[in-house]
């Protein structure tokens, strides 16, 4: 059932330009390279008042150093607060520059440090590689703080799409691990779940557009290397499967009505709440997955600016 009729009408020009697609094998690596190609692009534009720099810090035991990029505000004060971001990309492509302007934008306006990993990616790596990658890129940063001027008690997580489902394992990997005490994760319309993909009562109007049912199964099955939706999915991977919620950082979750983690992502700040994790939620009508990266609209305008305060609210009380 055709759901363009829910579509937001300024968002319907650059849905029209967005190409229908399916993941494979075969194709992963072609479209990881024109991705890449894209986020070059977007790339390199400096920021006035924003340094740049890349480091690479030690990986997980026996793994490969993770590669990250540091924004940091030149004329704010430090001790700054700190948000470490992750990309998105299904957990199968992607990589930090794809959101450079943005982070060194936040970096500027919210006189935070930003540090973006660039994670391993699956299949060829699946979990909990990308995690502990991401773990790693987190406490390297909370134990040089002081060497980057930030306060190790205002770090945030956050990240969009696969990034904000890495986001959400990463703060219950932390809380578990008790080594770092996150201060608040920030996520953007996450993939949280990989049961989505066997729901026998699927949403009948969601994910018609841009992430697809076959594109969320590619991705999960990538990540877990089994079937989605199969027993013993560690919530590191899809933290929609965690039993206990409590003692997590507070949560910003923001969703489009239309995108196919809508009801996950739901649920997921239902039971935050319910564990007693301050939680704030956006559903935007008319909105598909990633939308807020297409040309600019009143919908797309009111989503960042909702997400950049919540953000602001948390590093700065």
């Amino acid at each position: 059932m055709s759901s363009r009729y829910l579509v937001d009408p300024e968002l319907l020009p650059a849905l029209d330009q967005f190409p229908p697609f399916q993941f494979s094998p075969e194709l992963l690596p072609m479209m990881r390279a024109g991705l890449a190609q894209m986020a070059q692009a977007a790339a390199g534009a400096a920021v006035e008042g924003v340094d740049k720099a890349e480091k690479f810090v030690p990986g997980p035991k026996g793994a490969p150093d993770v590669r990250v990029l540091v924004y940091t505000p030149k004329d704010a004060k430090a001790p700054r607060p700190a948000l470490l971001h992750i990309h998105g990309g299904g957990y199968i492509m992607g990589a930090p520059e794809m959101s450079e302007t943005q982070n060194m934008a936040l970096a500027k306006d919210l006189g935070c440090t930003v540090v973006s990993v660039d994670y391993r990616l699956a299949p060829e790596t699946p979990h909990p590689g990308p995690v502990e990658d991401c773990y790693a890129a987190l406490k390297w940063l909370h134990d040089n703080a002081k060497e980057f001027g930030v306060d190790p008690t205002r770090i945030a997580v956050g990240g969009e799409s696969a990034g904000g489902g890495l986001s959400a394992a990463l703060a219950l990997f932390a809380r578990d691990r008790g080594e770092v005490k996150l201060a608040f994760q920030l996520l953007i319309y996450p993939m949280l779940d990989d049961r989505t993909c066997t729901h026998p009562e699927p949403h009948p109007f969601v994910g018609e557009y841009v992430w697809t049912p076959p594109s969320n199964h590619f991705g999960w099955k990538s990540l877990i290397g089994a079937e989605p939706g199969t027993k013993d999915v560690s919530p590191y991977a899809a933290a929609a499967r965690a039993e206990k919620l409590e003692g997590l950082p507070p949560a910003f979750i923001s969703v489009g009505a239309l995108d196919l983690f809508l009801e996950e992502d739901i649920e997921y700040a239902r039971r935050l709440a319910r564990a007693g994790v301050p939680t704030e939620l956006h559903v935007y009508p008319g909105a598909f997955h990633g939308f807020n990266l297409s040309a600019p609209s009143r919908v797309s305008t009111n989503f960042n600016r909702d997400a950049k305060e919540a953000l602001r609210k948390a590093l700065h009380g």
